[in-house]
């Protein structure tokens, strides 16, 4: 089977979320299970060349848009894991500081420079005469080619059938009509049912109305997204969809988050004998955020970007009082609202040797933070899949979540009777609830210990690799 993925992102060479690590993890997966996976990405400006070992294969190739024909070069690098990776370069859309804005907010032409990418991407295949049997699209971004292959007659593709991956609905890659004849979208079929809303192009909605099968990326937000809210004003035509529509979870990239061979951390550890890993990367993870040192006082962690979705707007006027009441210690990382960012960035200085604080982006930091930590809070507004509650798992930590998407598919809801689960969930989306939920953390480590390490030794037993999944998306592309 001969599969070819289209995306906007994949890890390492551009990253803005999750979407990077699933374009980089599944098509590996794919390959363990026989699956030929090429994958086409834009070559950002932000892109090592040498670091990556990239090697010009197409100058000056060739695709018809609506309007004009597009020249573009070609580049190329082989992951490790032996999946092809093509780089489409085309300085006027993709030489720019961001990938989707820069300081001066959104780019107001990403229809064209999108449908251009997809366009692209279907003429490399043919370039390369690599007929894929799918093609794997990923959001708003490359949504639209669903669409060309359903309405564009190329027998090259015929056969070929098309899947989208939502990753997050909330996103839908919505601009102005304009872009029409360039992304070559017919009059015809721009109507409500398909790519217009509101006199706009909705990319995101044309693709669900052309994919054949649509992917969420855990089964409860395959459910969310049936309702009003959870799919942000499409639920009506995801649910003209849902027989085609399947909630697949996300996996965990275990050659990266694995405590076992972790080189980010200074003590390796694995289920058998997490608790002196445990025990020396706290200590390490204490010493890094100025956290009074000791094994005793559980620490609390968040990592993500400070935006309303990922719920800190729960989380900022309960945390003072949680250092002030409670016996623990909190750390965050992250950036985003500039107004969340001075105020975390000022949490050291209003607890010393409680609070820890880093306002950006650091891979060893992150690493330290789930090997280190005792919990981890995520109190998001809604959450597709999620990845950090799943690195906690594997790191021995508890997470504290809100009981959404793929955090309830992940996060078993803890036992005081008895000890099972693997974290602590609530449902209302209010700073009280997640307050009593953290000081619930706080009084279970204090006063059952035995729990917490029943609790430790089922999280770190959750299966995470991507091979589950992988085999769930290849039982679909066969159907």
């Amino acid at each position: 089977m001969n599969v070819l993925f289209i995306a906007s992102e994949m890890e390492p060479y551009a990253k803005s979320g999750g979407l990077a690590d699933v374009v980089a993890a599944l098509p590996k997966a794919l390959k363990s299970l026989g699956v030929k996976v090429k994958v086409v990405i834009p070559l950002y400006s932000s892109i090592k060349y040498d670091r990556y070992s990239l090697k010009k294969i197409m100058p000056g190739a060739c695709v018809h848009m609506g309007i004009c024909e597009e020249w573009y070069d070609v580049h190329h690098t082989n992951v490790p894991h032996g999946v092809d990776v093509y780089f489409v370069e085309f300085q006027k859309y993709f030489n720019r500081p961001g990938y989707y804005h820069d300081s001066g907010g959104e780019y107001k032409d990403s229809a064209f420079r999108f449908s251009f990418l997809s366009r692209a991407a279907m003429q490399i295949a043919k370039d390369l005469k690599f007929k894929p049997d799918i093609v794997h699209l990923h959001d708003w971004q490359t949504a639209i080619a669903a669409y060309y292959i359903k309405k564009r007659y190329d027998p090259f593709f015929s056969g070929t059938k098309s899947f989208l991956t939502l990753h997050n609905v909330g996103y839908q890659g919505v601009y102005d009509r304009i872009a029409l004849r360039y992304a070559m979208i017919d009059e015809w079929d721009f109507t409500p049912d398909t790519f217009e809303a509101f006199g706009h192009i909705n990319l995101l909605k044309g693709g669900i109305s052309f994919a054949d099968k649509i992917t969420t990326v855990s089964p409860t937000y395959a459910e969310e997204i049936l309702g009003h809210v959870g799919a942000n004003g499409l639920h009506v035509y995801i649910n003209r969809r849902r027989n085609d529509l399947h909630g697949i979870l996300n996996g965990v990239d275990t050659s990266i988050w694995n405590p076992e061979t972790d080189d980010y951390i200074p003590a390796r550890f694995n289920a058998k004998g997490y608790k002196k890993g445990k025990k020396l990367n706290k200590a390490a993870l204490q010493k890094n955020f100025n956290l009074t040192v000791t094994p005793d006082v559980p620490i609390f962690a968040f990592i993500g970007r400070f935006a309303e979705q990922k719920g800190l707007h729960l989380l900022q006027p309960i945390i003072r009082p949680i250092l002030n009441d409670m016996i623990c210690q909190f750390i965050v990382l992250g950036s985003g609202d500039p107004s969340l960012e001075r105020f975390f960035g000022e949490l050291p200085a209003f607890s010393p040797g409680n609070a820890g604080s880093y306002i950006g982006y650091n891979e060893n930091l992150a690493h330290l933070i789930e090997a280190g930590s005792d919990f981890f809070v995520m109190p998001s507004i809604y959450e597709p899949c999620g990845l950090n509650q799943m690195y906690s798992h594997i790191y021995g930590t508890l997470p504290v979540v809100r009981s959404i998407g793929g955090l309830n598919d992940t996060v078993e809801q803890y036992n005081e009777k008895n000890g099972d689960g693997n974290g602590f969930k609530f449902n209302d989306i209010s700073s009280s609830a997640l307050y009593y939920t953290i000081g619930w953390a706080v009084s279970t480590y204090y006063d059952r210990k035995t729990h917490i390490r029943k609790m430790i030794k089922n999280a770190m037993a959750r299966d995470y690799s991507w091979e589950k999944s992988a085999e769930k998306y290849l039982s679909l592309y066969k159907m």
